[in-house]
């Protein structure tokens, strides 16, 4: 099944490299199973409003700060940066909110990268897959695992997540 999407939306004062193009889907199934291991991701949230979120993420190989702007549509300015794995284990203790834990397994279908997320913790039994497009209307499969897709949903979004928990729903 082929996917479309309206034009891009544009983001005003954003150089196109900063900007982030994601969909999200939920996963029925197991896709995972077969591919290379995932990555234990540990995440938290600095700061969040209207405007902005900051995140710190920790993995085994490394720290990130990431800045997101505003979202339009599904598309958000976004920048990250390199930080010592040390600082990015102190700033995950300043998070307010659950800290996101989840495994990233990155699987290659049909010529396109999804990364699919396994949630721990607080969101035990959410998985959901991404696919970063280079523009909105980006045309790609939809592989048979791919149930609902969430990417309007707000609920969806990791920085809500880590203050209300996929748990605490049901």
């Amino acid at each position: 099944m082929i996917a479309q999407r309206s034009p891009t939306l544009p983001v005003v004062g954003v150089a196109s490299g900063s900007l982030e193009i994601e969909r999200k889907f939920l996963v029925r199934g197991t896709p995972w199973h077969g591919a290379e291991s995932g990555v234990d991701i540990r995440q938290g949230y600095l700061s969040r409003d209207e405007a902005n979120v900051v995140r710190v993420r920790v993995t085994q190989s490394g720290s990130q700060l990431t800045i997101k702007g505003k979202r339009r549509g599904i598309t958000c300015a976004e920048f990250e940066y390199a930080i010592p794995i040390q600082d990015g284990g102190a700033l995950l203790e300043l998070c307010r909110g659950e800290i996101i834990h989840k495994t990233r397994y990155a699987l290659e279908v049909n010529g396109s990268h999804w990364d699919v997320d396994v949630f721990h913790a607080a969101n035990r039994g959410l998985v959901i897959a991404e696919i970063e497009l280079e523009c909105e209307d980006q045309v790609f499969e939809h592989p048979d695992w791919l149930a609902e897709e969430v990417s309007g949903d707000p609920r969806y979004l990791n920085s809500n997540l880590s203050l209300h928990p996929y748990a605490r729903w049901r």
